[in-house]
């Protein structure tokens, strides 16, 4: 199915691009000397579904100037083919900006994996509204989706007032927000109230809500769903009453979202999700994934729900999409999947991993 000739852009996403280094082998970072060097982030995880199923796709973010860092992002980018827009800021010395490094191993097992977030003199706390003409992007090129995350949302001031302009900009001119809520308590601390009010006024003009049981509490102080010992599988109907919650909060979204999580070992976890969509729910059952590197998983889950949208299939299969790209996502070194075509995502999805010849 070709995008309509009116639209330049099937997604385009706002990040604060980095990278992530990761031990060789699945060993802890306090052990190792070899590492992997990545570009990434959470916004290009997402848009890494569409841009190697052949949808055009752009980030708004901004590069250090003349940093070779830089110039490995925007090659990352380029060969994932995802198109850039954004500022060259000069360094101002070794104590300047500069792209922010996460430091993560993989886990082994019951050694669950540590994160490290290594983010002094950021970038991407540089970006602002006023380094991008929004009427070009959204009224003269035209983007069908938006898609925001919370984290960059939450990063600064500036990109959190960023994130909200490009969502009216987006409203204005007939494109589809989508908004993963993605809480971070560190980047709230001290700004709770200036945020509630931020993403409280994004998800009432979203088409798309997606977030976790703690997203919705904490971003938007909907009730979660009811504690219990019970495994992840007979929550269900506790999780679809906080959908409910928050729908009846946001009546405007669409279509709303969770994913659903239960660690049996850093090696397998048990993985479903949940859709509402209109009065229609669409439920995948946990089901055990083999895990390879879980950092990635859910945004490989919003990619390729969005993915689904925008080739406007039929909802029973935006759910499926989206967890099988999840589940492919774990199976990657890279924090985001690599589908080498759609066949690939739906054999995941059938469990089918016999050779193809």
């Amino acid at each position: 199915m070709e995008l309509r000739k009116e639209y330049a852009y099937a997604l385009v996403v706002p990040t604060s691009m980095g990278l992530r280094i990761t031990p060789a082998d699945r060993q802890p970072v306090h052990s190792s000397d070899t590492y992997f060097l990545q570009a990434t982030s959470a916004e290009s995880n997402v848009a890494s579904i569409s841009s190697y199923l052949g949808l055009p796709v752009k980030v708004l973010t901004t590069f250090v100037k003349d940093s070779p860092m830089a110039a490995f992002i925007k090659s990352s980018l380029m060969s994932r083919g995802i198109t850039y827009e954004g500022k060259d800021v000069p360094q101002g010395g070794p104590w300047g900006y500069r792209h922010q490094f996460n430091i993560a191993d993989a886990g082994f097992g019951l050694r669950g994996p540590r994160v490290f977030n290594d983010r002094a003199g950021e970038v991407g706390l540089t970006l602002n509204v006023k380094d991008f003409d929004l009427d070009r992007i959204f009224g003269k090129e035209g983007v069908r989706i938006l898609h925001l995350s919370g984290l960059i949302g939450a990063l600064s001031h500036e990109t959190s007032i960023f994130c909200l302009e490009l969502a009216r900009a987006a409203k204005k001119y007939g494109t589809r927000i989508s908004f993963d809520l993605n809480y971070r308590a560190s980047f709230w601390e001290g700004r709770e109230q200036e945020l509630r009010d931020i993403f409280t006024e994004i998800a009432g003009i979203s088409d798309i809500l997606v977030g976790n049981e703690e997203d919705f509490q904490l971003c938007l102080g909907i009730k979660g769903p009811e504690a219990g010992g019970k495994g992840i599988g007979e929550k269900i109907s506790s999780f679809k009453d906080m959908i409910g919650r928050v729908k009846a909060a946001f009546p405007n979204v669409s279509i709303y979202a969770t994913t659903l999580r239960q660690v049996a070992s850093a090696n397998m976890h048990l993985w479903g999700a949940i859709l509402l969509e209109g009065e229609n729910w669409h439920v995948v059952e946990p089901r055990e994934i083999n895990i390879l590197d879980r950092i990635g998983g859910g945004d490989g889950f919003v990619g390729g729900l969005l993915y689904a949208i925008l080739r406007e299939w039929e909802p029973e299969k935006w759910i499926r999409f989206g967890w099988a790209c999840g589940a492919m996502a774990t199976t990657f070194f890279t924090d985001y999947a690599q589908p080498a075509d759609e066949e690939q995502v739906w054999s995941i999805w059938e469990g089918n991993a016999r050779v193809k010849r």
